[in-house]
């Protein structure tokens, strides 16, 4: 029986994983295609926005193509998560001609692909490719995430996390990797910017690797999908600064906290809101729905650090609680505090 093709999405938080995946599944061209994603919380927002993409059969179960990774860095807990929802896949792979891995923005995408030297993977499944995508504003302000305290927060708050790289060595295992990279985010930056962040990513790649920008994850599946790179089979030529490493230690002050409120809000106003408790706490990461007064459609919202962005994707169902779902990570956050000074703040 044929391999499935894997392709490994791999980058820093906010960098545009998600909306890359999203994109990938509303133009999918008749793939049926199988996603793992990570989460951090236990309410799962990228899951939930991958899984209302209906890249299932008319007859499938519309959740049996995503799976959501809650525990932590994929690239730690391959084993213990990872490997037993591949081997569930992997049952059915007649139905399915491709999966995607989104990895955490945490994760060194060099111990993930190794998995697929495993017997119980290896017969069944190949990585395709690794893409990794890149934020091009961050990279030209000479940084490699666009808020680099959500990235560390998202490290602190990961339990399982067992490697503390530094984040220019994390970036560059994640370009050495790579088949293809994506530059995401270049309308905020002038053509000569995004021209001289091009050739520094060339200097700075394996000889072939292509730089590709993309905006809103609006890009062919066809440049993404397709490689036949085999990458398990040639790992000696991507190196990575944990080849040789052991295990390294983190703490966990930083926590996630979930929020479900009946009210409904006006967007502006909600984010008025949540910018004040952004300044008032220590809040690096806040994603969720939202409920909004007469509005048939949810709200999508994303903020890193005081930035935020928002945008409707779908009607709610009949069977849907309208309910405002949040998921904050920060530093020591009260979740009743939280939702008591959210509601209350004019």
């Amino acid at each position: 029986m044929h391999k499935i093709p894997v392709t490994v999405i791999t980058g820093f938080l906010g960098a545009g994983k998600t909306t890359l995946i999203r994109h990938l599944l509303q133009n999918n061209e008749g793939r049926r295609i199988a996603v793992f994603v990570n989460e951090f919380g236990e309410i799962g927002i990228d899951g939930e926005l991958l899984r209302d993409c209906r890249v299932c059969e008319d007859e499938e179960d519309p959740n049996s193509n995503i799976v959501e990774l809650t525990n932590g860095c994929l690239c730690c807990t391959v084993q213990e998560e990872f490997l037993p929802a591949m081997q569930e896949l992997l049952q059915r792979r007649d139905r399915l001609d491709c999966m995607l891995i989104e990895t955490s923005g945490l994760a060194l995408p060099k111990p993930l692909v190794q998995a697929f030297r495993w017997p119980e993977i290896r017969t069944g499944a190949t990585v395709d490719g690794v893409i990794t995508v890149v934020d091009c504003e961050a990279l030209a302000s000479n940084q490699f995430v666009g808020d680099l305290e959500a990235l560390l927060a998202q490290r602190q708050a990961d339990s399982s996390l067992e490697h503390e790289t530094p984040i220019e060595e994390l970036f560059e295992d994640q370009l050495a990797c790579a088949d293809l990279v994506l530059l995401t985010k270049c309308d905020r930056v002038d053509e000569q910017t995004q021209v001289r962040v091009q050739d520094w990513l060339r200097q700075n790649l394996s000889p072939g690797v292509k730089v590709i920008s993309c905006q809103d994850g609006k890009i062919s599946g066809d440049l993404l999908l397709g490689f036949n790179a085999a990458v398990e089979d040639n790992l000696d030529s991507r190196p990575s600064h944990h080849d040789t490493e052991a295990e390294h230690e983190h703490d966990d002050d930083i926590n996630a906290v979930q929020l479900l409120l009946d009210q409904a809000f006006e967007p502006s106003v909600l984010v008025k809101r949540l910018q004040t408790l952004v300044q008032q706490q220590e809040i690096y990461r806040i994603k969720g729905f939202v409920a909004v007064p007469n509005k048939a459609m949810r709200l999508v919202l994303q903020g890193v650090g005081n930035r935020f962005d928002y945008f409707y994707d779908r009607t709610w169902q009949p069977n849907e609680t309208r309910q405002t779902k949040l998921v904050l990570i920060g530093r020591e956050l009260d979740r009743v505090g939280i939702e008591s000074l959210l509601l209350k703040l004019d």
